[in-house]
């Protein structure tokens, strides 16, 4: 049985077409967090090990969309996988958020944080920043 205060934490993913940056809260869904960056071929089996170890109720997958609300050409990209995390993993709900921005939030955040050219450039620190943000974000919006 779960104790009171105890819940699974949320995921957040900002899925490419070659890798994927991956965040999670804390136990208590308090503070979002940078895990990881993966390959997109690797991203299932990596999230299937992960839930093996720490409880996962919620994964947030970043959901491209144009300056117009409409989904962005990378999202067909995006929704194979999806199909295929909800079938792996039927018991964790799986929702999407908007990341517009996110990876020009991540870059400011990279050069506000005093990060050298060379660091900025680093794709992989970029998409796990970026699924950062997302995870923020999408925490901001569920607790309001």
């Amino acid at each position: 049985m779960q104790k009171f205060f105890e819940m699974g934490r949320i995921m957040a993913i900002d899925y490419g077409r070659k890798r994927c940056g991956i965040a999670v809260t804390d136990p208590l869904r308090i503070i979002a967090n940078g895990l990881a960056n993966v390959p997109a071929h690797e991203l299932l089996a990596f999230i299937q090990n992960y839930i093996k170890t720490e409880q996962v109720d919620v994964i947030v997958v970043g959901e491209p969309k144009d300056m117009h609300n409409n989904p962005s050409e990378s999202a067909k990209y995006i929704e194979p996988f999806m199909k295929q995390l909800a079938k792996t993993l039927p018991d964790i709900e799986i929702k999407r958020y908007d990341e517009r921005f996110t990876s020009v939030m991540a870059h400011q955040a990279m050069l506000d944080a005093g990060l050298s050219r060379k660091q900025r450039q680093n794709k992989e620190l970029v998409d796990t920043i970026s699924a950062t943000l997302i995870l923020q974000s999408f925490m901001n919006f569920i607790s309001h």
